[in-house]
C-alpha cells in the first residue's frame, strides 16, 4: 500500500512526490471518491495512476481539482487530469495567470517567471481553465468538508485548505517543512512577500493540529505543525 496518513477508518492522505515536492490526493473510502489537491509537475502522472490502480479507483472517481495556486510545480499535470476526470478545478481567480503562464513578475520574482517559461517550453506544457473561482471563507463539499483559507504571500491568490473536523490544513508553499528545519519559501518565488506575516497569522489563529504543507519530509502533520511553530517564532 501507498504511504499514506490516515486521519481515520476512511479519510486518508496520500503524496504524491515528484522531483520539487508533492500534491495529495484525498480519499474518503466511504464514498468511493477522492479530490486532489494540486496537480504536480508533468511526468509524475504514472505515480498517480498507480495509486489509482492500488485504491481500485477510476478517474472519474476524482470529484474536483483544488489548486492552492498555480506555479508550475502545482499546475503541470493540470491539463491532462481535467481531460481524464471531467472534474472542475477549483482556484483562486488571481492564479490563472499562473497556470497560463501570463502572470507579469516583477523585481526578483522575475527569475521565477523566467525559470517557468523554460519549463513550460522543455515539458510542452498546456494551461487549464479554473472551472469554480475560490475565495477567503468558501466551504468545499469535499472529504467531509473543506475551508477555503486565503493565505497571499508566495502568490497573490494562494490558498490553503482547512478540514475543522480534522483540525487539518494544506497549506501549499506557504512554507516548507524538512525534519527540524523550516523555512518560507525562496525571494525568487515570491510574488508578494508583504502578505506573508498575515498568512502566517491566519493559520497560527487556526490553532490545527495537523499541517500539510507541499515541501516536506514525512506524511506527519502534527510534526509539521511543530515546524511551524518554531517558524512563527522566528518570523512574527
Amino acid at each position: 500500500m501507498a504511504k499514506h496518513f490516515s486521519l481515520d477508518v476512511t479519510h486518508r492522505i496520500y503524496p504524491m512526490r515528484g522531483l520539487f515536492g508533492c500534491f495529495h490526493l484525498l480519499h474518503d473510502a466511504s464514498a468511493g471518491k477522492a479530490v486532489l489537491i494540486d496537480t504536480g509537475l508533468v511526468g509524475e502522472m504514472p505515480r498517480l495512476t498507480r495509486l489509482l490502480g492500488e485504491l481500485g479507483l477510476l478517474w472519474t472517481d476524482i470529484t474536483a481539482v483544488l489548486m492552492t495556486h498555480g506555479h508550475l510545480d502545482h499546475s503541470g499535470n493540470l491539463f491532462r487530469i481535467q481531460q481524464l476526470t471531467s472534474a472542475p478545478v477549483l482556484a483562486h481567480p488571481v492564479e490563472q495567470r499562473h497556470i497560463d503562464g501570463t502572470f507579469p513578475y516583477t523585481g526578483i520574482s522575475r527569475v521565477c517567471g523566467a525559470l517557468e517559461a523554460v519549463g513550460r517550453s522543455l515539458l510542452r506544457y498546456r494551461p487549464a481553465p479554473i472551472d469554480q473561482p475560490l475565495s477567503d471563507g468558501m466551504e468545499l463539499p469535499y472529504w467531509g468538508g473543506l475551508r477555503v483559507i486565503h493565505l497571499p504571500g508566495h502568490t497573490g491568490g494562494h490558498c490553503g485548505f482547512y478540514s475543522a473536523r480534522f483540525e487539518l490544513i494544506f497549506t501549499g508553499d506557504l512554507f516548507a517543512s524538512y525534519g527540524r528545519i523550516a523555512h518560507m519559501p525562496p525571494a525568487i518565488l515570491n510574488s508578494c512577500p508583504e502578505h506573508f506575516p498575515a498568512s502566517l497569522k491566519k493559520v497560527q489563529a487556526l490553532s490545527p493540529r495537523h499541517i500539510i504543507p507541499n515541501h516536506y519530509f514525512g506524511v506527519d502533520g502534527e510534526r509539521h505543525c511543530a515546524s511551524f511553530g518554531r517558524l512563527l517564532a522566528r518570523h512574527t
